[in-house]
């Protein structure tokens, strides 16, 4: 592991130390665990956008437009 230097302002810092406490851990500890977090949850994201992009759609238009909302209740009376 590497050490590193932030700043932050006080307000944060207040919130980090109690929280920090809370869970009986160090800042240290605590915000790298926090960026860990962080960085997980944006590769899954990243992840779910690509499968998402890629994925065959069932919906794709032949060229025509669309049924309207409209169209659609009509077609059900």
């Amino acid at each position: 592991m590497k050490n590193v230097t932030i700043t932050v302002d006080d307000a944060a810092l207040e919130w980090v130390r109690v929280e920090a406490a809370k869970r009986n851990t160090s800042v240290s500890r605590l915000v790298g665990e926090m960026l860990t977090e962080k960085m997980q949850r944006t590769d899954a994201y990243q992840r779910a956008m690509h499968d998402w992009q890629n994925k065959a759609r069932l919906w794709v238009s032949d060229g025509r437009p669309y049924p309207t909302r409209i169209d659609l209740d009509e077609r059900g009376a």
